[in-house]
């Protein structure tokens, strides 16, 4: 019976664990994020969106923020009203559209 436990303690302290570290990662970007805010480095998610507006309605499916060679960037996916998605590439700087495409 101990063997048991023990075996099947072992996957869940791993998850915890793991669970523990991954935590540690967001946080990481969330405080990173706020410092290229602060700093001017990139636009807010609220201007960078009202930007794309007009030229993309619809709804917002995803966004993430990432470095990409040397930009840090925006990647949205916009759901349009005619049901097509479009993956957008927006220079988190200046709020640019740097490539977008229809997503399949």
């Amino acid at each position: 019976m101990r063997l048991s436990s023990a075996f099947l303690l072992r996957p869940l302290i791993i998850m915890v664990l793991l669970g523990q570290i991954f935590t540690a990662q967001a946080d990481g970007d969330h405080d990173e994020t706020k410092r290229l805010l602060k700093s001017g480095n990139i636009l807010s998610l609220e201007v960078i969106l009202e930007k794309l507006r007009p030229r993309y309605p619809g709804k917002i499916l995803e966004v993430e923020l990432e470095r990409k060679s040397n930009h840090i960037v925006y990647e949205v996916e916009i759901v349009g009203d005619d049901g097509i998605v479009h993956e957008l590439y927006i220079d988190a700087k200046t709020g640019d559209v740097l490539h977008s495409k229809v997503d399949d």
